[in-house]
């Protein structure tokens, strides 16, 4: 089986290239299953109903957030009730959402997804190692895979997320950070593991936002909207070949697709 996780999806560009590609990816790679981290879909922060409905529509299996989840009010309803979305599981039970689901791909597998938000340099919020357990806790036994998607900012908290969830899980990707790292890997557990799988979005740019907005803010401290970028649009991403069988990562590799390539995979 072979999963695809997309990395941060930036704003309509982020979006424009997912929708352009997806069919084309999922044909050329066999794709099985795919999910993308779509949190700063909408203008850069947060996502909209309708953004949901277009990626999901453009072909996305499941869609996972992060710190930027409840941005746009809105998109609560979505999270309250669509079955291809995930809130992180370590934000309280309160909060809008599901902490985990449990979805079929294309080849009848069933594939488990959850999210958990790290703590170095983030904001205050649950254990994610213990938020992760108790998600396990929860599964079906019946899965061919289980994915997560470690949304942090140090490598650091990545790296103890793929080992503590080593040989318990088919893959640890992580978003966040919108800069791919090379540092792909197939743990001794079976894990696939990457710390930041990159971004799909603008990147002539500052992680997806304008370079003169964001350093007219850092260098004179004058408030400035950090508009999303236009040029270089590129989708990051990271596929991982699951054995059904045993739920371990047999492959794993890093993807990138340029514009022109896109258009080709239209």
């Amino acid at each position: 089986m072979r999963i695809l996780l997309i990395g941060d999806i930036v704003g309509k560009p982020g979006r424009k290239i997912v929708c352009r590609c997806l069919k084309g990816l999922r044909e050329k790679h066999k794709l099985d299953f795919i999910i993308a981290n779509a949190e700063n879909s909408a203008g850069g922060s947060g996502l909209t109903p309708a953004n949901y409905h277009e990626l999901i529509k453009a072909g996305l299996d499941c869609i996972t957030l992060g710190d930027h989840a409840y941005k746009r009010r809105d998109i609560f309803s979505v999270m309250e009730s669509e079955p291809r979305i995930v809130k992180p599981a370590n934000y309280p039970d309160t909060a809008p959402g599901r902490p985990y689901v449990v979805l079929e791909s294309r080849t009848g597998y069933r594939v488990a997804v959850f999210c958990v938000i790290g703590r170095v340099f983030m904001n205050p919020i649950d254990c994610p190692l213990q938020a992760a357990d108790r998600v396990l806790k929860s599964l079906p036994a019946d899965l061919q895979a289980s994915v997560v998607d470690f949304h942090a900012e140090a490598t650091s908290d990545m790296q103890v997320m793929g080992r503590y969830l080593d040989g318990r899980v088919s893959a640890v990707l992580g978003t966040h950070t919108h800069v791919a790292t090379a540092d792909e890997q197939i743990l001794p557990g079976g894990t696939g593991f990457q710390c930041d799988v990159g971004m799909t979005g603008p990147h002539e740019s500052i992680i997806g936002r304008r370079i003169d907005r964001v350093t007219e803010a850092v260098r004179h401290f004058r408030p400035t909207t950090f508009e999303v970028a236009t040029e270089d649009v590129r989708l990051h991403g990271t596929i991982v070949d699951v054995d059904p069988l045993t739920r371990k990562a047999t492959a794993i590799e890093r993807l990138a697709v340029n514009e022109d390539e896109a258009s080709k995979l239209a």
